[in-house]
């Protein structure tokens, strides 16, 4: 009897200690998490050449705000912290080293552009930090051989160059293709898909290519050429600054060609309308979201859902730009991410994570689209379908596209 006693007792301490074992197990923490915090960092041009990309931040942190006010992620809130980088990647650098050595954050979120991000991704891998959803498509971005801790979110621009070259081959056989790029991986990318995808015909299709640098003020030099080229066709792959100087200035030379622009500049109000909604007439782009100024969404549950959060969260923000929606859409992958990461709030269960989603389907993806990532493959987004403006709202047209290629 008192063996059976004995034999009871030990039965239920270790019942206990097992039943206590995983609770205590699950709870990891690096540095950045705690029982009740999460902290994330970002960079946003608030200031700058690219400063149409503030309000991004903005509709980014007033998500983490809706989500704090509902209890944050797991029981914890979320301590967003955003320093203004003005686009300028010496001040990435140094912003980006303050989160990560003073202000001690568990990962950087949506670092805004190419060159920012070019600028900090070799330092955050060193440091095992990661560099989530890096608000840029160039491959360098998705990487996980060199870059293991760099994951982005746009779409790859390679590929974006090669979808916009078989457009081009199946409707404009004969063009005369113009480019404009930004010189550095944003515009270099572009410029190697369209290449890629025109094949042997790249050589005599292309009949002009010119870049411009961030720093220069005006592109209307640039804009001239391609015209004296004689370029029917005209690739603008450049951010909403200079692609809003491009459309006004070809309309100021009476310059027609069918424009297609890169996706990063279909802001309506920071490019279009300043270039003039009648100049932008006709501009082809991609989309892989519901525009809300398209009625087509007027009663979908996931648009209802944006437009409740930007009325109460974000007021002063453009409920129908683009670049609203992507910042919603982003941190609610964010938050997606943080979920399925429980307890293990470690910085490699993060990156582990967000390398294994599945059809992930967010409130603003167009239907039949969904986000899959792998730990070989880090492309998030890899479906697109083309998109034209009528002037006053881009219209989807044609097929969903998918790239199931590499992501290079």
């Amino acid at each position: 009897m008192r063996n059976g006693i004995f034999y009871l007792a030990t039965a239920t301490a270790v019942a206990v200690a097992l039943s206590a074992s995983p609770a205590s197990a699950q709870k990891k923490y690096d540095t950045g998490a705690t029982d009740t915090e999460i902290k994330i960092g970002q960079t946003v041009p608030f200031s700058g050449p690219a400063s149409a990309y503030a309000t991004i931040g903005k509709a980014q942190a007033a998500y983490i705000k809706m989500v704090n006010d509902e209890g944050g992620v797991n029981g914890r809130k979320i301590n967003f912290i955003q320093y203004d980088d003005a686009y300028s990647p010496p001040k990435t650098v140094e912003q980006v080293r303050k989160l990560v050595e003073s202000d001690e954050v568990l990962l950087t979120f949506q670092l805004i552009g190419t060159p920012p991000n070019a600028a900090v991704q070799k330092y955050l891998n060193v440091k095992k930090v990661p560099q989530l959803f890096a608000a840029t498509g160039a491959s360098r971005f998705t990487d996980p051989k060199n870059f293991p801790w760099t994951i982005g979110f746009n779409p790859n621009y390679q590929t974006e160059g090669r979808i916009y070259a078989q457009y081009i081959l199946k409707n404009y056989p004969n063009a005369k293709i113009g480019i404009l790029y930004q010189n550095d991986d944003l515009g270099h990318d572009y410029l190697t898909g369209m290449k890629d995808g025109l094949g042997d015909k790249a050589k005599t299709m292309i009949v002009a290519e010119t870049s411009y640098e961030l720093s220069d003020p005006t592109i209307d030099s640039q804009i001239v050429r391609l015209k004296s080229a004689g370029a029917d066709v005209f690739f603008d792959a450049s951010t909403p600054k200079f692609a809003a100087q491009a459309i006004k200035k070809a309309a100021d030379l009476g310059w027609k060609p069918v424009h297609i622009l890169d996706i990063n500049a279909v802001s309506v109000g920071a490019v279009l309308q300043p270039a003039g909604l009648e100049n932008s007439k006709g501009v082809i782009s991609t989309i892989y979201g519901k525009d809300p100024a398209d009625p087509t969404w007027k009663d979908d549950a996931g648009m209802k859902k944006y437009l409740a959060f930007m009325a109460k969260y974000y007021p002063d923000g453009d409920k129908d730009s683009l670049f609203n929606t992507y910042g919603y859409s982003t941190t609610q992958l964010l938050i997606e991410v943080l979920k399925r990461c429980g307890d293990d709030l470690t910085r490699q269960n993060v990156m582990n994570q967000a390398t294994s989603l599945k059809n992930v389907k967010l409130d603003l993806s167009l239907p039949g689209m969904s986000g899959t990532t792998s730990p070989t493959d880090y492309r998030v987004n890899k479906q697109l379908q083309m998109m034209r403006f009528d002037g006053e709202r881009w219209q989807g047209f044609g097929p969903i596209i998918e790239d199931t290629g590499a992501s290079g």
